[in-house]
């Protein structure tokens, strides 16, 4: 079912869950072993692994295995997409909050003293 999704929607699907937004964050600092994001979780290692395969479905994680040791890394460009997307909505809300301000401020009684 994931492999049917658009990359956007697989991220924010990804980040919908604290837990992920957690591994993400820590990934955010560098990389790290499976084990290393494991640490801090109240949950089971085959937990904390679920969470990652969704994070590497989303394009949002990379895992390298060398050895006995998995070690994960965030993609930035994956986070852009999702950050250039809600700053385009961000954009569009504030272009509407500004033309209601000026219709706003055109509309003013002249009685109303001016904020």
């Amino acid at each position: 079912m994931l492999q049917h999704q658009q990359p956007l929607d697989l991220a924010f699907q990804a980040l919908s869950d604290p837990t992920r937004r957690r591994m993400v964050e820590r990934l955010s600092a560098g990389p790290a072993t499976v084990s290393e994001l494991a640490d801090p979780l109240p949950m089971s290692m085959s937990a904390v692994v679920q969470h990652l395969k969704i994070l590497e479905a989303s394009g949002l994680v990379t895992t390298e295995k060398v050895g006995r040791v998995r070690t994960c890394r965030v993609q930035p460009q994956a986070l852009g997409a999702a950050e250039r997307w809600i700053n385009d909505r961000r954009r569009s809300v504030e272009r509407s909050l500004d033309r209601l301000g000026l219709f706003l401020d055109a509309t003013r009684p002249e009685t109303e003293p001016p904020e």
